[in-house]
Order: structure tokens, then sequence, then C-alpha cells
């Protein structure tokens, strides 16, 4: 599951949705609209983003989470470390091998640290 589907599953669950009546209000198929849930599909179409945000009326800030969550919910990353250094090399090849293998604690533990991390460097090279 991505970041993205499963916020549309909690807004819909929040609204008592069914994922049938939520595809045909959007124009997409039941069984798309649960790959995309499930993390089958690839990242959402900017246009698919906003029939969402019309669809359950969401504004402002939720609006901008919305579309922030589907901009990481991409279900096959490639990451390509040939200009970057070894280490950056390793890291990539050990999220890639063994992501599957952390609790859901750590893997919350290591998105705030990625997090603090990245907000950290550029925080340095402003």
């Amino acid at each position: 599951m991505t970041p993205f589907g499963r916020r549309i599953r909690e807004l819909r669950a929040e609204r008592g949705v069914t994922q049938k009546d939520m595809a045909a209000a959007l124009g997409v198929s039941a069984a798309w609209l649960s790959a995309l849930e499930k993390g089958h599909r690839g990242r959402p179409s900017w246009n698919f983003i906003q029939r969402v945000i019309a669809y359950f009326n969401i504004i402002w800030d939720d609006a901008d989470e919305l579309a922030r969550l589907a901009h990481i919910s991409h279900p096959r990353v490639v990451v390509d470390t040939s200009e970057l250094s070894a280490d950056a090399t390793e890291l990539a090849n050990l999220i890639a091998d063994h992501v599957g293998e952390l609790s859901e604690e750590d893997l919350r533990n290591l998105i705030h640290e990625m997090k603090r991390l990245v907000e950290q460097a550029r925080r340095a090279n402003r």
C-alpha cells in the first residue's frame, strides 16, 4: 500500500463511500481504484488527484497534503546512485533489500530520522 492509497481508503471509510461508488464518480473502474489503493498502480496523475480533491470536497492544507502523499507514492522506486558516493549506493541497496523486513515502528522511526537529516542538510546548504 502507498501513502496515497492509504489516505484514499481512510477518506472513503470516514465518509462511508464504497470503492465502486467512488470509482464510478471518478470515471475509473473499481478494480483500478483498488489497485491504486493497494499500491499496484504507479503514482496518480495530477488530473486524478484533482478529481479526488473535488470528489471529497477537500480544501487548502488537506488538498496540499493529499498531493504530497501522491508525490511520495510511487510503488516501484528507482534510485540512481551512479553520481553519488559509495555510502549513498550502500544505503539505497540496504533499503531495497531489507525494507520489507522492518516493523511498522522501525519504518516510522527511519522515515522520521530521514526527514530530520534532510531538513538539517537543507538548512546547512542555505
